[in-house]
């Protein structure tokens, strides 16, 4: 190459280099325009902002919302989100109906002195609520009466069903067949919530998902769309049974005890 060839190309590269030079000032300038910190401290700030709205306002609250006095975790989003859809679900806006309240005077009177003697927690005198809800018949899956016992499962818990009888409808009699039926459920699963999902799941099922996910925390696990609301369901029906009007529901009861361990159920207008 001739010198007057590098004399001609001298002053393009010297252009080319000034114009890239001008242009990293261009976007330094820029970048340093908008700082990052602001975008950051600004989603800090929402972050800060939003606060859940829990159920659980106070340690009274807390003791309504439980089951069994197993502690929930009462700070869990997920937790609070299943439990407020239970408690709309049941509530008096979306059942328009007092029939609830009226099986609850019927029969708690019933069942509360049979789970006693039998040492189960009173808080399962709610499963008849949820299990038969406004019906008493049969389910499509053939359970029946309060406590919705397969034939094949009242029979090996000392009911009698078939040949015209069918003792599953006999309040006293299917308590305490499942009085037994819960405490070996909770005599397998030492829980008693675990024990309420295997009373509606099956302990076989509830047993190998346990082992699957190496989680006995109901609240925590995966469960099928029934088993997985059950518990909520169950704490809905007891907060809804003792905060009636806070529900909707007009009518409502108190327990009143007479005498040592002879509870009775007052209905009040």
């Amino acid at each position: 190459m001739d010198k007057k060839e590098m004399t001609k190309r001298h002053p393009i590269t010297c252009s080319v280099i000034v114009l890239l030079v001008i242009f990293s000032l261009i976007n330094i300038c820029g970048a340093n325009a908008v700082p990052r910190t602001k975008k950051s401290a600004k989603k800090h700030k929402q972050a800060e902002a939003y606060k859940p709205a829990y159920i659980f306002a106070s340690d009274e609250d807390e003791a309504v919302y439980s089951f069994a006095n197993e502690p929930i975790p009462v700070n869990d989003e997920v937790v609070n989100s299943k439990l407020k859809r239970s408690l709309i679900t049941h509530n008096f806006r979306h059942v328009q109906s007092n029939i609830l309240q009226n099986k609850a005077e019927k029969l708690f009177p019933i069942i509360e002195p049979i789970l006693q003697a039998y040492g189960i927690p009173d808080d399962f005198k709610y499963i008849p609520l949820v299990e038969s809800g406004f019906g008493e018949g049969s389910s499509s899956k053939g359970a029946r009466g309060p406590w919705q016992f397969m034939a094949g499962t009242a029979r090996t818990y000392g009911l009698k069903v078939g040949h015209g009888i069918d003792e599953r409808m006999n309040i006293r009699k299917s308590t305490r067949a499942a009085c037994i039926y819960i405490k070996e459920l909770y005599a397998e699963f030492n829980s008693w919530t675990l024990t309420a999902a295997a009373y509606n799941n099956g302990s076989i099922k509830l047993e190998k998902t346990i082992r699957e996910q190496n989680e006995d925390n109901y609240f925590r696990m995966h469960l099928n769309r029934e088993t997985g609301v059950y518990v909520y369901n169950l704490i809905a029906m007891k907060a809804i049974i003792q905060q009636p009007q806070k529900y909707g529901f007009r009518k409502h009861y108190r327990l009143k005890y007479f005498n040592p361990g002879s509870p009775e159920l007052l209905a009040i207008n």
